[in-house]
């Protein structure tokens, strides 16, 4: 009789539990998180969020980050343009308050992706201005995933020398 008790409740155990699974699998909160952990192209990545709400996972005082985005902006080229720690070249410094579309991750990773030519045409302007102040290329097919994108907006972010105010571009105007 015992056994029986007990091989019931382990059974009614095992299906709890199933069920539960069950309801984490399907939950509204798994879904992104999910999504957010497939490597997708820097394009499809910008195609698949809403404006706005591209955030970086990556924080620049993270030494090994940072030294994968460093190997990731040389070789996608962005030295070429930037200089070798982004401190500019025949492009904008990207080290300063100069922001020259703005600061947020969002904007970073649409602006290397789509370059300023598309990036414009989805609405965005220029809000800084540098003395040398070229287009920029996109470079949504040059990097491979997205995650090596935030790699290098992580580097990025590491070299800042500017106001800690403007590290992520200028607050917004209160309402």
């Amino acid at each position: 009789m015992l056994n029986k008790v007990f091989a019931g409740a382990v059974v009614v155990l095992i299906v709890a539990a199933a069920a539960c699974a069950q309801d984490k699998g399907s939950s509204d909160n798994a879904a992104p998180q999910a999504q957010a952990a497939v490597a997708m192209t820097p394009v499809d990545r910008a195609k698949a969020t809403k404006q706005g709400e591209l955030k970086n996972p990556y924080k620049d005082d993270n030494a090994d980050i940072v030294a994968q985005g460093q190997k990731l902006f040389m070789h996608a080229g962005c030295n070429g343009c930037h200089g070798g720690n982004g401190g500019g070249g025949m492009c904008p410094p990207l080290t300063n308050d100069t922001w020259v579309y703005g600061g947020d991750d969002d904007t970073l990773f649409r602006l290397v992706t789509l370059g300023s030519d598309e990036l414009q045409k989805q609405g965005y302007s220029r809000k800084g201005h540098e003395n040398v102040v070229g287009p920029m290329p996109p470079h949504g097919t040059i990097v491979k995933t997205d995650d090596d994108l935030w790699k290098i907006i992580t580097f990025i972010r590491s070299n800042y020398h500017g106001s800690p105010d403007h590290k992520f571009g200028d607050k917004p105007a209160a309402p």
